[in-house]
């Protein structure tokens, strides 16, 4: 059994669809009551509390790990999610980490998902790491103004970074987890080309075929609105990645395509696959 924490959400549910195309049996974590593929048991249960997870962990020879907002929080301990699988007798998990514990290890979020990462590299656990960039699901915080006022209101419109298309990453995590090559490996993930704001408003208006017009807000004005859903350490650790990239930030990676053997989807590719969520 595979246990998939965080699957009602933008990777974890193309991931759990995947796993049980494939005939797997898939334990569907998340913290609310949700609908979930045919076959896949769900469980209800908070990452924060890890000692919850036992029942969902037990007979489990596989985990995905996706943390929630607030276990990127300062002070918060995710270690005790690993330890809590290893004692239940899970044999392999693959984390999704970030990007950024490589390119700003030392920002105030990465240096919690740094330490988890060399908690499950020292563990006995086969393993591999996923570290995404940008996702083009954050464009999904747009979906209210684009559908009542044909608006994307956003900061740094003309700064842009590889965003990744979430169900590629969910594709990439179900190679890892099926296919014991990907063991050790560690895999940063990026989509086919850099993207600013105002380009991605662009390629909302031509899935919607109607116009969209770009608003620039200050960066107080969208860590304002960022902070509702996450901790605020980690909306400036991405505030600060968005308004000026690293090279290697800006580093369009090979991995997606190396472990699918395909390109990754564009930002245009996602749009118009979730343009109803705009309309």
């Amino acid at each position: 059994m595979i246990v998939v924490t965080g699957a009602t959400g933008n990777v974890g549910r193309p991931l759990t669809q995947a796993l049980a195309e494939a005939g797997q049996q898939v334990t569907a974590v998340s913290r609310h009551a949700a609908a979930v593929p045919d076959g896949v048991r769900h469980v209800v249960a908070d990452l924060a509390e890890p000692a919850g997870l036992e029942p969902a962990l037990a007979g489990a020879k596989a985990l995905f790990l996706l943390l929630s907002g607030d276990l990127h929080a300062v002070g918060a301990d995710p270690a005790d999610i690993v330890r809590t699988a290893v004692a239940s007798g899970v044999r392999k998990v693959v984390l999704l980490s970030t990007l950024g514990v490589a390119t700003r290890p030392f920002g105030t979020t990465r240096v919690a998902m740094r330490a988890l990462e060399d908690v499950l590299r020292e563990s006995d656990v086969d393993w591999s790491i996923l570290r995404p960039g940008g996702f083009a699901s954050n464009a999904l915080w747009w979906a209210e103004s684009v559908r009542t006022q044909h608006v994307v209101a956003a900061p740094f419109g003309d700064t842009g970074v590889p965003v990744i298309d979430p169900a590629d990453i969910g594709e990439v995590a179900a190679a890892c987890l099926l296919d014991d090559r990907h063991t050790g490996e560690i895999y940063e993930l990026t989509g086919p080309a850099v993207i600013t704001p105002r380009g991605q408003a662009a390629a909302i208006a031509d899935a919607l075929g109607s116009p969209v017009r770009f608003q620039e807000l200050t960066r107080a004005e969208a860590k304002a609105g960022m902070t509702q859903s996450m901790p605020g350490e980690l909306a400036d650790d991405t505030l600060d990645i968005l308004g000026s990239p690293s090279p290697a930030e800006l580093r369009v990676s090979p991995d997606v395509e190396r472990v699918l053997g395909r390109p990754p989807r564009s930002f245009a590719d996602w749009a118009a696959e979730n343009i109803a969520a705009f309309r």
